[in-house]
């Protein structure tokens, strides 16, 4: 028989809303799988089973009264450790919050409560979320399932290592330039950058930025819509936030591809790429073309984005974490501290500049969307590395100056806001995985889910689990 811990969230759904399950029997083989397993893996670094577990049967009790199941009856879920939880260690990978316990949960964790999900731990991530290794100087590093010498990358690395190895069904991630998409590619799930404001932000310092975003993780696309339904919606205190309800995603997501128009790049026209990554993504298009799509070789003319990316990233992290800066530099890692200086040695004008830049690529991408229906390219630049490596130097000879540059493939679609999501699309001759981005015109996050479901639905390759 499957185990209950390896079935998708909708089959568990299903069997809690039917009573084929019970909450603390679903609850029970996920924290004995979590007990099992990331020890080897670090990929949650706060765990609260005693919590889940008493949640579990108050939610039996709660079914057991007559009550409907909700959206996420019972089903386990465990929280990014950048994201506030009421009562649950949030330290941000950071030794300055390494005993924070907030008095609060995040907005999209009260939605999570409110629909039914059960939190069962923190999952890690790098120090404030910088970089696409997720290691901290208080848990460690997370390593990948697939291969416990390499990394899961980051900044959501911790919950696509806990999605992979099957210990929580579903996940939150948030992405700034590539966290949700880069470990979703490294561990074989799937991780979805939504329109900014899909999912509202609350509490936030700037609520006017539109790049950083949170969103789904999962195994599959139809879990990730599932989640999606929950975590986004309307919310005044996020001036971004759409207006269509969170519920418009709720049903099954379908497959929705056929006649679709898509443009292929492996890399943008001007990125380094892996030959390993190559060769995999070059499967893709025949996979749209059987699906009934034209697929054509074709990119938007983003050569401009990486340097406008870094000059709004750097002017965040100066307005976000300065205050750190000036009274505890020697607790902040090197690359942050670079980011923070950077961003503050930037002048007004340069910051002008570059958001009137931004504006022209977004300009730019809506007109490219006029041609086409999808854009389809790699998630990443390169296959997992070794969990020892902070960051990679180089691809194909190119040198890298800095931790960001090695995963522009991902940064410069974020500066676009457009919907962005990573979809397993195989494996490496030495058995790691390989995501596929599929981007849509900006707010088409629902047609982006239904011909990422076609894909995967296609290929399978998100149905390969590692071999721990």
């Amino acid at each position: 028989m499957t185990q209950l811990n390896e079935l998708s969230a909708r089959e568990l759904q299903i069997k809690i809303a039917s009573r084929d399950a019970s909450c603390t029997e679903v609850m029970e083989a996920h924290l004995a799988r979590i007990e099992a397993v990331n020890s080897q893996l670090t990929a949650l670094c706060t765990f609260v089973p005693d919590l889940a577990m008493d949640a579990a049967k108050e939610a039996d009790k709660r079914l057991a009264s007559g009550a409907q199941a909700r959206a996420l009856e019972g089903l386990p879920i465990a929280v990014k450790d950048l994201a506030e939880t009421k009562g649950i260690r949030t330290t941000f990978g950071s030794p300055l919050f390494e005993d924070n316990i907030p008095a609060f949960d995040q907005l999209f964790v009260e939605r999570l409560k409110d629909a039914g999900a059960i939190i069962v731990g923190k999952t890690n991530t790098p120090e404030f979320g910088a970089g696409s290794q997720s290691f901290n100087p208080i848990f460690g590093a997370s390593r990948n399932p697939y291969d416990t010498r390499k990394t899961v990358g980051g900044s959501s690395g911790g919950a696509a290592g806990a999605l992979a190895a099957r210990m929580i069904p579903i996940a939150d991630g948030s992405d700034l330039g590539g966290s949700l998409r880069n470990p979703a590619a490294f561990c074989n799930v799937v991780g979805f950058r939504p329109t900014p404001g899909r999912v509202p932000t609350h509490p936030t310092r700037m609520a006017w930025n539109p790049l950083p975003v949170t969103g789904p993780m999962a195994r599959t696309v139809d879990d990730a819509g599932l989640l999606l339904s929950v975590m986004a919606g309307p919310d005044a205190r996020d001036p971004l936030s759409l207006h269509e309800p969170g519920s418009s995603f709720r049903e099954p997501t379908t497959t929705k591809a056929s006649k679709a128009r898509v443009a292929f790049t492996p890399d943008l026209g001007f990125l380094p790429v892996d030959p390993a990554i190559s060769d995999v993504i070059a499967t893709a298009p025949d996979v749209f073309r059987n699906l009934g799509c034209t697929v054509e070789a074709d990119a938007p003319d983003l050569k401009d984005a990486p340097d406008i990316f870094q000059t709004l990233r750097a002017y965040l992290f100066a307005a976000s974490f300065g205050d750190a800066y000036a009274v505890a530099k020697d607790k902040l890692k090197d690359t942050i501290i670079w980011n923070i200086e950077r961003g503050l040695s930037l002048s007004p004008t340069d910051i002008g500049k570059a958001e009137i830049a931004q504006t022209e690529i977004y300009s730019r991408m809506r007109k490219f969307f006029e041609t086409y229906d999808f854009l389809i390219l790699p998630s990443t630049q390169v296959p997992p590395f070794d969990v020892e490596i902070e960051w990679v130097r180089e691809i194909n000879d190119t040198r890298f100056e800095t931790y960001l540059d090695w995963m522009e493939i991902c940064s410069v679609i974020t500066l676009t806001c457009c919907p962005a999501i990573s979809v397993p699309c195989g494996f490496t001759n030495e058995g790691l995985p390989v995501g596929l981005q599929i981007v849509g015109p900006h707010g088409s996050d629902r047609e982006v889910l239904e011909i990422a479901h076609a894909f995967e639905q296609a290929t399978k390759f998100s149905e390969k689990a590692p071999s721990l």
